[in-house]
């Protein structure tokens, strides 16, 4: 099984956009995004490389597994 790797924060918007979540606000380096489902937003730091830990948080957050997320991120 491939592990996630740190990724641009705008190669995370792009997969935040296509699985329907919709850009809210911004207070300084961190961007607010909502989808209906969901109990708590997503918050993506600005930052060059987005570590795993930030990765793997907001996917608990969104409710989609690693192998989802890795297949997500071949279609974009």
């Amino acid at each position: 099984m491939p592990k996630i790797v740190p990724i641009s924060w705008k190669k995370f918007e792009k997969f935040l956009l296509f699985i329907g979540c919709e850009f809210k606000r911004q207070k300084g380096d961190h961007r607010v995004y909502w989808r209906t489902n969901l109990k708590r937003p997503i918050i993506l730091p600005t930052y060059k490389q987005l570590p795993v830990f930030i990765i793997r948080n907001n996917l608990r957050t969104l409710g989609i597994n690693h192998d989802e997320y890795l297949e997500i991120l071949k279609r974009i």
